[in-house]
């Protein structure tokens, strides 16, 4: 059986997240997404929904075999608890490809394949990215 681990923050469900989740899912026969923690990402984005509200929504996708919520250290840190075969890294992840390899090759999980998934394939009208989705529900807020 083939574990593969996607993981991001999933703040806000869009088409390129599950354009992300579904090829990582065809690359094995299982499926689990670690979903950053609030206190990890909180420095860098804004977040609308908390982890558990991330992990639920996640979890019940039917691509998805399990979500859990990472802790507060970086990708490593849930590699003994997830065990994956594979970890996929969406296209817009800021990961080097082959510094992550030797890093997970010095963390002693060189056997780990590391696949970077390319972007949805959108029409300019539906290119959609959660920044874009919080900043037209924020707008339309202020509005209504």
């Amino acid at each position: 059986m083939t574990r593969v681990m996607a993981q991001g923050a999933f703040d806000v469900l869009h088409p390129g997240h599950l354009h992300y989740l579904t090829e990582s899912a065809a690359l094995g026969d299982e499926l689990v997404v670690v979903l950053a923690s609030d206190d990890r990402v909180a420095s860098r984005k804004d977040l609308y929904m908390d982890e558990e509200s991330r992990r639920d929504i996640v979890g019940a996708l039917a691509v998805v075999d399990e979500a859990i919520v990472g802790n507060e250290g970086d990708i490593y840190d849930v590699l003994d608890e997830v065990a994956p075969d594979v970890v996929t890294i969406g296209y817009d992840q800021d990961y080097d490809l082959e510094e992550l390899r030797g890093d997970l090759a010095e963390r002693g999980y060189g056997d780990i394949e590391v696949v970077r998934i390319g972007p949805y394939d959108a029409t300019a009208d539906d290119e959609l990215s959660s920044s874009r989705i919080k900043a037209a529900m924020f707008e339309t807020e202020e509005d209504g």
